[in-house]
């Protein structure tokens, strides 16, 4: 016997599959004509009224967004702010064992602020150290890297040196030799979660940026932003985000033209009740004179 769906259901069911669509056309959209003119704003010229519908974040240089990355846990095992401004996107690391002094939760790793007090606690903290705002906020799943990683065909990277290390515990087997290699799948993650060596959480950092350059390259090809919505139905659970899916298709779309830099805060190692931590050399505060301008860019979702 047969069991009618809901109205109410068929609809959510729809949803994805007609939100993924419109993001395909809009891909297509503004993948149609050169790709740096569209990012500019207008689709059509000689006043008709089409615009890009990627354009939430073109322009938004004042705004810095947060990006953490956890390691099947709720510490934070990636931290990183990224800006894009005057052609450039700047990614700036934050060592995991950062020392902090919340207002909220005391003296602590910064790895572990995120499991407190959300993504709200972890802008606040940067904010007010780096002297201008974070306006939103991607949470992300380290699984979810291998998966886009195998999905466009695997990362090109340089392994630095031989690694080696399993830990039956986690799950985790890493076996990779040294040089220019395509990795994917566990390979790849291995590269990602790799910390045992005598550099410790400053040479995983190092390996972070080979990645993401590795897929910077990858994510701005015209190719991959035509396959946004394929690519970000793979996110499920492991991406959590304050953007909505034109928001971060925007975003994917204004780093296309620009150049990437890769920064770590510096700082030196300290100890504290035995504990070791990064003591950080903060930068001095950025202006912040437009940060009125932010209300112009809001979510579209």
């Amino acid at each position: 016997m047969k069991h009618s769906v809901p109205q109410a259901r068929r609809r959510d069911q729809r949803l994805p599959v007609l939100l993924a669509i419109g993001i395909g056309l809009a891909g297509g959209l503004v993948l149609a004509g050169p790709l740096n003119d569209l990012l500019k704003g207008d689709v059509f010229k000689q006043g008709q009224e089409l615009l890009n519908p990627f354009t939430a974040w073109i322009g938004a240089g004042d705004q810095d967004l947060l990006v953490m990355g956890t390691d099947r846990g709720s510490n934070t095992d990636v931290i990183a702010t990224v800006r894009i401004k005057d052609g450039v996107t700047k990614i700036t690391q934050v060592p995991r064992d950062t020392y902090i002094e919340s207002p909220d939760y005391g003296p602590l790793k910064i790895n572990a602020l995120y499991s407190l007090g959300g993504p709200k606690a972890v802008k606040a903290e940067l904010a007010s150290h780096l002297g201008r705002p974070l306006s939103h906020h991607i949470l992300v799943d380290l699984a979810l890297v291998r998966r886009l990683g195998d999905a466009l065909g695997g990362l090109e990277v340089t392994v630095p040196k031989r690694m080696y290390y399993n830990d039956y515990s986690q799950k985790l087997f890493i076996d990779l030799q040294p040089g220019p290699q395509t990795l994917k799948g566990k390979d790849l993650e291995g590269f990602l979660r790799f910390r045992h060596d005598e550099m410790g959480d400053i040479g995983r950092l190092e390996r972070q940026k080979l990645a993401v350059q590795a897929l910077f390259n990858k994510l701005t090809r015209p190719e991959t932003i035509l396959r946004l919505p394929q690519l970000m139905g793979l996110a499920g659970q492991d991406l959590k985000t304050d953007l909505g899916p034109m928001e971060i298709g925007g975003l994917i779309t204004a780093i296309a033209g620009t150049k990437l830099e890769i920064e770590q805060l510096p700082g030196v190692p300290n100890y504290r009740n035995g504990i070791s931590y990064w003591d950080v050399r903060w930068p001095a505060p950025a202006s912040t004179s437009n940060d009125t301008n932010n209300n112009r860019y809001r979510f579209l979702f």
